[in-house]
């Protein structure tokens, strides 16, 4: 029984034998207040290749009432079973399918999500279709590879706005009809309806005009500076074009954004949801408004890499995520006019970092992963897929050169415009456009798991003279469990020198080379004067973990924060951290370094970034009889820059968050009380809608706040975004009545939104609460194969993953997740999962013993 999974292999006969050429699909929405089920007709033109085939069509559906193949009708009670339509004795050439059936809405931002928003209590609409839920609307070959044109009709309530892949037409006797799609793939078909808010407005370019709209629901209109997304919008079509050479794709381009939704955006043709989150109701640093045009960029990218031209099967989704990440960093950081020029300082502090992680865990893989089936692909869009990819691709842009690599980019648009790809097919282009051969690169880069380490090693005679140069290169072993070898891979690096001048640590030398095989000598350096930090990988060329000579890790601990430039300061903050997490640096002293360096850090994004890093360290990492000691002293520190910084600053309000994530005295905790109530006040410090929630929900953590409290600020914020931040608060009580509760609310029912029951873990799960939590962990392995079994995907891996112990860091978790793992039988996604959070303990078990080395203590 195949439930609602897809097998490489089954996906590969169909598109043998099947060509998909149009789908028109009537959808009523009509009755979408109230909710339940619509009515969904379906009717699909396709040719087969052979007479009397048989093949399936896929439907996720409560019922369904006609299945009519090519004039004759099918027993639905016969042909329709476990998310498949069976249909048999296809004629050659040209077939017609039509299906009715009754689909349901949903609340797990799956499918076609229904939302009601508490502050009109009107409803709202909009579809996730990645990976494989375009068959929870209409019936659909649910593959990349079969595109087809679709047309949509559509009949919603009067006064609704209904916004689809081609431009949105007036309603007739409240039907809206839309133009057929371009050939596109299912998963980028989108419906996005309800009384949502627009702004409209073009880009235009050579007398070519592109209407563009952006969306939101009423209840956030006040707070949409709708110019300032147009301004990100305009200034990725004015530089993808020029660099891809490829005018925009489709008829408009619309941003719709929208609640409770999973991921933080979704590439649909020419209507891209994004999580509605990114309208900020409060004041946030420019680092918040930096990843919200990152993600706008990443979307329009998309446009070109996976939706223009579309990889064939899940295996190759590095052609979409990969190269949408680049663009959009490498677009904000070159694009005339844009705000964020220092973007590869931010992905090398935080999108690199994830990469990093990712590729330590027993699951690393390679960019081009190995993807059996949907299940595979469900759990593969991580940091790999995103980070490692893009990362390898700015490594190959320095390898064959920035104008060559857009040349081939170009190419390979214009060969497949509209069609599927392969590796092979980019490689290809690429290798026309810069002469080098990419075989050997693409093996070993694209083709196998693992990062590697570069070390500097460097000799010097009596007077500070190099005498001998080298790069070593490590690769060290896989994680247990992990498929696959190390590999030694070609890297094409910078080395920067830098030395003290005026009290600022300056490049005073770059070279630029390639590092291949175990040890590269650089007899450039040969004869210089040893300088006071050597960088290697500066500038972030390429993909690899770097390790600072003894004396430059000496200088480096004293005087991080007087580098003249953001981008080295982020590679010594990232490699300081990869060290803590590898349990090369003890807790303590990363904590010193960062207190060291941090007052002098102007990139707010990197001290957000620090602050995050700060407390996972000392929750995690920290040796438990240290760990107050260190908590202490980071939270009096966070309350000292709170002080200090300038009022209304960016910097004060990352420290007012840093210290209310940590407040834990009474008299700290007094403050928080003051500053929500208003009794004190810190001059500058806007106390506005999510700064209050933040406040609360600490004191709700510590015993401070309870359900009046909570109640009371509900009354004050009745949106969404109150009642997310309610839900958290109740959950983080610390009695056992409020555990149980929110356990209750999300293991032994299934009724919350998915956005509610996100909230309800994340509050439930606190780190000052472990032995509160402790009878949990064995309750989590009593339920989660039932719970991944029973429930939607983005559900049971919000459950799986999020509920995991993972703050039980000792062997008896080690033990227990084994013994699981060996009798429960998981799927390979859940296994994966799991076999995740159990290699953080692991990794958290490593790292409190090197903390404990370093303070004296066993851990």
């Amino acid at each position: 029984m195949p439930g609602t999974n897809l097998t490489r292999e089954e996906a590969q006969r169909r598109a043998r034998l099947l060509t998909v050429d149009a789908y028109e699909i009537d959808l009523d929405l009509s009755g979408a207040p109230e909710g339940g089920t619509f009515r969904s007709v379906t009717t699909v033109r396709f040719d087969s290749a052979e007479a009397g085939a048989e093949t399936f069509i896929d439907l996720v559906a409560p019922a369904v009432h006609e299945v009519v193949l090519n004039g004759a009708s099918l027993d639905p009670a016969t042909v329709f079973a476990d998310s498949r339509i069976a249909l048999p004795g296809l004629v050659a050439g040209r077939n017609e399918l039509r299906v009715v059936a009754d689909c349901a809405y949903t609340n797990t931002g799956e499918g076609l999500h229904r939302f009601v928003d508490p502050v009109d209590d009107q409803v709202y609409l909009y579809t996730q279709f990645e990976v494989p839920d375009a068959r929870r609307v209409f019936a659909s070959f649910e593959q990349p590879d079969l595109k087809a044109t679709f047309r949509f009709t559509v009949r919603a309530p009067e006064g609704w706005q209904v916004i689809s892949n081609s431009p949105t037409p007036e309603p007739e006797s409240g039907v809206w009809h839309f133009e057929p799609t371009p050939r596109i793939s299912t998963y980028i078909t989108a419906l996005i309806a309800g009384p949502y808010h627009a702004v409209h407005s073009s880009y235009e370019k050579a007398g070519r005009s592109v209407p563009l709209g952006i969306y939101c629901r009423p209840s956030l209109a006040e707070f949409l500076d709708a110019d300032a997304i147009f301004e990100v919008t305009r200034q990725g079509f004015e530089w993808f074009e020029e660099k891809f050479d490829h005018p925009y794709p489709f008829a408009k381009y619309d941003q719709l954004f929208v609640p409770e939704f999973n991921a933080g955006a979704m590439e649909n043709a020419g209507a891209v949801t994004i999580r509605d989150q990114y309208v900020f109701r409060s004041k946030v640093t420019d680092a918040a408004y930096e990843v919200r045009a990152e993600t706008i960029l990443h979307e329009l990218a998309h446009m070109w890499f996976g939706d223009l031209v579309t990889m064939e099967w899940w295996n190759d989704l590095w052609l979409n995520e990969s190269f949408a990440t680049y663009t959009s960093i490498a677009c904000q950081a070159d694009a005339p006019g844009s705000r964020w020029p220092h973007s590869w300082t931010t992905f090398a502090n935080s999108m690199k970092t994830w990469a990093y992680r990712q590729d330590q865990l027993p699951s690393t893989h390679p960019i081009m992963a190995d993807i059996r089936d949907l299940d595979d692909v469900l759990v593969n869009f991580d940091g790999i897929t995103y980070a490692k990819g893009a990362s390898v691709l700015k490594q190959l842009v320095a390898y064959v050169g920035q104008d060559e690599f857009f040349r081939g980019v170009q190419t390979y648009f214009k060969r497949h415009a509209f069609g599927n790809t392969r590796l092979s097919d980019l490689l290809g282009a690429l290798e026309e456009t810069s002469g080098r051969d990419l075989k050997t690169w693409s093996a070993k880069w694209l083709e196998t798991a693992g990062i590697n380490v570069l070390r500097p090693e460097i000799v010097t005679d009596s007077s500070g003279v190099i005498t001998a140069f080298a790069v070593r290169q490590e690769a060290p072993a896989l994680p247990a469990g992990a498929k696959g070898e190390p590999v030694l891979r070609p890297h094409r690096i910078a080395i920067g020198l830098y030395d003290h001048q005026e009290g600022a640590l300056v490049r005073t030398r770059r070279i630029e080379l390639d590092v291949d095989g175990e040890l590269t000598e650089v007899p450039e350096l040969v004869g210089a004067k040893r300088p006071a930090v050597v960088l290697l990988n500066d500038d972030d060329l390429s993909y690899a973990k770097v390790r600072l000579d003894e004396q430059s890790l000496w200088t480096v601990q004293r005087h991080l924060a007087t580098f003249t430039e953001s981008l080295p300061r982020a590679l010594c903050w990232a490699s300081a951290w990869d060290m803590t997490r590898d349990g090369e640096l003890a807790t303590r002293d990363y904590l010193e370094l960062v207190l060291s360096g941090i007052t002098h850090e102007s990139d707010i994004g990197v001290v957000q970034s620090l602050h995050r890093q700060v407390k996972l360290a000392l929750d995690l990492y920290a040796a438990p009889e240290w760990r107050d000691a260190g908590l202490a002293r980071w939270t009096e520190a966070a309350l000292e820059q709170l002080r200090a910084a300038t009022p209304g600053s960016d910097h004060q309000l990352a420290w007012a968050r840093a210290f209310a994530a940590t407040a834990r005295t009474d008299e700290q905790l007094d403050l928080l009380a003051a500053l929500l109530d208003g009794s004190e006040s810190i001059e500058g410090l806007a106390v506005d809608t999510e700064l209050r929630w933040a406040f609360l929900e600490r004191l709700a953590a510590t015993g401070r706040a309870g359900e009046e409290e909570i109640a009371a600020e509900y009354e004050r914020d009745r949106t969404a975004a109150g009642e997310r931040h309610a839900a958290t608060a109740r959950a983080a009580r610390p009695t056992a009545e409020a555990k149980a509760a929110a356990w209750a609310s999300v293991v032994e029912s299934d009724k919350l939104p998915n956005a509610v029951q996100e909230a309800v873990i994340g509050g439930f799960v606190q780190t000052d609460q472990r032995e509160l939590l402790a009878p949990y962990a064995e309750k989590f392995f009593a339920v989660v194969k039932d719970v991944w079994d029973s429930r939607s995907h983005e559900m049971a891996q919000q459950i799986a993953v999020g509920l995991y112990p993972s703050l039980q860091v000792a062997p008896e978790t080690l033990e227990a997740t084994d013994a699981w793992l060996s009798s429960a039988e998981p799927n390979a996604a859940l296994r994966r999962l799991v076999s995740e959070s159990r290699s953080g303990v692991e990794r958290a078990l490593r790292a409190r013993a090197a903390d404990a080395a370093a303070g004296g203590t066993s851990a």
